[in-house]
């Protein structure tokens, strides 16, 4: 299953990708404000609340007719790992200096953006920089959870670029300002849940204006996210909607040479395999 936020004539709804159209199900489900709340009614298993309530879907409509949103505008956690692949960590000093730990930090959650709606180049940094990653969506609340028993909590996957404001990053230990920017968090297109994709060896691509940039595979990751869930799950409770960036491999903008850093203008596309892509354009923050 396949499942999206969208607007469509002036209204924002949630529903079902097929193919190439999307049918809607915010109509029958009027009770229900978005697919956050869609998921923790759910309980993480959205196909078995529709049978259970005979929800019948819209119409179809076809995508190329409606905006696709963020999947989870608003969720409670977004949260980022870094330096969990291998090649990445040769690169970079400070993911070396992580050890065999694994490091998080918060991604402000007003920081989502949309799959293809613009991202905003700060007027004060010239480091503006793309990290193309895999997403995790947690189904269940859950607390304490066992690597082996994660993919019981898990709702499904998406495609993140982890926008970053590299000065803003580094002036403090925590990452927080530097990741948390206003639209420097777009996900999407879509939720794919979990039953209909093995994510253990998916191709991720970043391009910046069609040029590749990072090449990699989720086979290259370093910590399951079966462990980044006991990790998590052993500090606090994880809540349906919640968002887990799982890191980015080599070949971003700050370690080419020259720096490879985002312009006005440019255009990042972050394909993975089975998910789909997204696709962001910079634009000139303007401030009143």
């Amino acid at each position: 299953m396949k499942i999206a936020t969208y607007r469509h004539a002036g209204s924002t709804a949630f529903g079902l990708v097929i193919g190439d159209s999307v049918r809607g199900l915010s109509k029958a489900l009027p009770d229900i404000a978005d697919l956050r709340e869609l998921i923790e009614k759910a309980d993480g298993d959205v196909a078995r609340y529709l049978l259970a309530h005979d929800v019948l879907a819209e119409a179809p409509i076809e995508l190329s007719a409606v905006e696709l949103l963020a999947p989870i505008p608003r969720p409670a956690k977004f949260l980022g790992l870094g330096g969990n692949y291998r090649d990445h960590r040769s690169e970079s000093k400070a993911a070396r200096s992580n050890g065999d730990r694994q490091i998080w930090f918060n991604k402000q959650v007003s920081c989502v953006n949309g799959p293809y709606q613009p991202v905003l180049k700060p007027g004060g940094s010239d480091e503006l920089d793309y990290e193309g990653e895999l997403g995790v969506v947690i189904g269940k609340r859950c607390r304490n959870v066992r690597a082996a028993d994660a993919p019981d909590v898990i709702f499904g996957y998406l495609i993140c670029n982890d926008i970053s404001v590299r000065d803003w990053q580094t002036r403090s230990p925590t990452h927080t300002l530097g990741k948390s920017f206003d639209t420097h968090g777009p996900i999407g297109p879509w939720i794919t849940t979990s039953e209909e994709v093995d994510i253990s060896d998916l191709a991720l691509r970043t391009y910046v204006n069609g040029v590749v940039r990072q090449d990699a595979r989720t086979s290259d990751m370093i910590f399951t996210i079966g462990e980044m869930i006991e990790e998590l799950s052993s500090a606090f409770t994880l809540e349906p909607g919640d968002i887990l960036a799982t890191g980015t491999p080599s070949g971003i903008g700050k370690y080419m040479t020259p720096s490879g850093y985002l312009e006005v203008g440019d255009t990042v596309r972050v394909e993975i395999e089975m998910l789909g892509f997204i696709e962001n354009q910079v634009i000139a923050e303007r401030r009143a």
